[in-house]
């Protein structure tokens, strides 16, 4: 038997997933990840940009503050059901603002893409026709 119980083969799903797990590799290896300036909550502040927002500075250290103010409430008192949302909240909005400052670029041509796009599904194909069990025909076929 091989993977998945089946006569399927092995063969096919070391195959496939090579095939999947260079293509992917490749795809990774093409995409570069770098910073913005100001993310979602830290731009709005600035006004989008433009300088109109709430506030103009250059320090966007007004993002740490909820979450500052509650674990001081919590060392305080751990018991203060208010803390522990304001402590959520504040790390709720420091993930956002790191998650939103984020920008992907993929640096790669087109041809490049497509052939790791069929390489990619030509593997799970691989992968999955394993598990899918091949009948042996006894008139030789």
């Amino acid at each position: 038997m091989s993977p998945g119980g089946t006569e399927g083969g092995g063969g096919k799903f070391a195959l496939g997933f090579l095939l999947s797990a260079v293509s992917l590799y490749f795809f990774f290896d093409s995409v570069q990840v770098s910073t913005a300036e100001s993310g979602w909550i830290s731009g709005a502040m600035r006004g989008g940009g433009g300088g109109y927002g709430m506030w103009n500075t250059t320090s966007m250290g007004i993002v740490f503050l909820p979450f500052f103010i509650g674990v001081i409430a919590l060392f305080y008192n751990g018991r203060m059901q208010w803390a522990w949302y304001v402590t959520w909240i504040g790390l709720a909005i420091i993930v956002i603002e790191i998650l939103s400052r984020l920008r992907f670029l993929m640096a790669m041509k087109t041809s490049h893409l497509l052939i790791m796009m069929v390489t990619f599904a030509a593997g799970a194909g691989l992968m999955l026709r394993s598990y899918r069990e091949e009948k042996s025909d006894s008139s030789g076929k």
